[in-house]
């Protein structure tokens, strides 16, 4: 299909067409990236919820919570975190991940392993995502490889301090330490202790790339995608019927 030039793509980001051109040497695929809620993704909602989805996971104000939401989690990069939380274990580190994965029982036991299984939590998935980014002091996902990544942008409409890597699809409306970081390697553990050490230790700089988070994600909504998708099917509609 993929490689059937009768056939118009559509991707939602610039990773995804240059992997199709890559491998099936496609180069008219049509870029839409996905957007965002930014109205029920909002700091002041985030905000509100904080007190009481903290308590409920009877978490202290100091404690710094890392978010990772998904499945497939070698490929969202929970082993580079747990790697990363063992060698800054002197700071109040934690880690909640949300969604499942048919090797779930590995990282239970790497991260026993390594001395973390009282830091890490393990949530199922909810339609209810707000209450993960509530708990949450930044999003982290150096992603192996993801053709976008909603819970990135959805953190970052939600004023949060986001990491992830240039194999995300979400990497591309994101400039490196302004609204988020971006690791070139995403197995680099070096480099991401040391974006989630400066985030813990600097509560103004979490702010500045949230509020900077925040404006980019604004920029990218529904209404864009759905104007985006409309001109592409009238496109593909009208070169079908000549």
């Amino acid at each position: 299909m993929y490689s059937d030039s009768r056939i118009s793509l559509a991707v939602v980001s610039r990773r995804t067409a240059a992997l199709l051109h890559e491998y099936f040497h496609r180069d008219d695929v049509r870029v839409i990236p996905n957007g965002v809620d930014a109205a029920y993704f909002s700091p002041a909602k985030r905000l509100a919820l904080r007190a009481g989805a903290r308590a409920r996971h009877k978490l202290r104000e100091t404690d710094f919570v890392l978010l990772l939401i998904g499945n497939d989690w070698h490929n969202k990069g929970l082993s580079t975190i747990l790697e990363v939380m063992a060698a800054l274990r002197n700071l109040p580190m934690r880690l909640l991940v949300a969604g499942q994965d048919a090797a779930a029982s590995f990282f239970f036991e790497t991260a026993a392993r390594l001395g973390l299984g009282e830091q890490c939590w393990w949530e199922t998935a909810s339609a209810e995502a707000l209450d993960f980014y509530a708990v949450a002091d930044v999003y982290v996902s150096p992603s192996h490889e993801d053709s976008f990544g909603m819970p990135i942008l959805e953190a970052m409409a939600c004023g949060l301090p986001v990491i992830t890597s240039l194999n995300a699809g979400v990497s591309q409306i994101l400039s490196d330490g302004v609204d988020g970081f971006v690791l070139k390697d995403p197995g680099n553990a070096l480099v991401l202790s040391g974006h989630l050490q400066n985030l813990q230790e600097h509560l103004d700089l979490r702010l500045r790339i949230g509020e900077n988070a925040r404006r980019t994600a604004e920029a990218c909504t529904w209404e864009q995608n759905a104007a985006a998708v409309w001109q592409f099917l009238n496109y593909v509609a009208s070169n079908k019927c000549m």
